[in-house]
This record gives C-alpha cells, structure tokens and sequence, in this order.
C-alpha cells in the first residue's frame, strides 16, 4: 500500500510530526499511536510490530 504521509496523518489523526518522528526513530509512540497507524493502513497491529525483537 503506498500512502503519503500527509494521508497518514490524517486518516491516523496525528500530526505531521509525531509520524515524522516516528518513521525516523526520533521517538516512541504508545500502543495507542500505533494502534491509530494500523487502523489508519488497513492492517491488524500485530502486523506494524515486531514483537520478537522486543528486549522484555
């Protein structure tokens, strides 16, 4: 799926930055933002996150 950032903004309803930040590694979002990503992509959050590569 190729979709702009601007779209992604607004169909996750989050700024231009907090997605910026995101897709750079400048920050880390809740489940929450991510959640708002996924919907916003049409995928199931499980998809977004790589849960095997989380240090628990």
């Amino acid at each position: 799926m190729k979709i702009s950032q601007e779209k992604l903004d607004e169909l996750a309803n989050l700024s231009s930055n907090s997605v910026s930040a995101i897709e750079h590694g400048e920050s880390n979002p809740t489940i929450e933002t991510l959640d708002r990503i996924a919907k916003a992509l049409n995928i199931e959050l499980k998809e977004l996150v790589d849960v095997s590569k989380i240090d628990l």
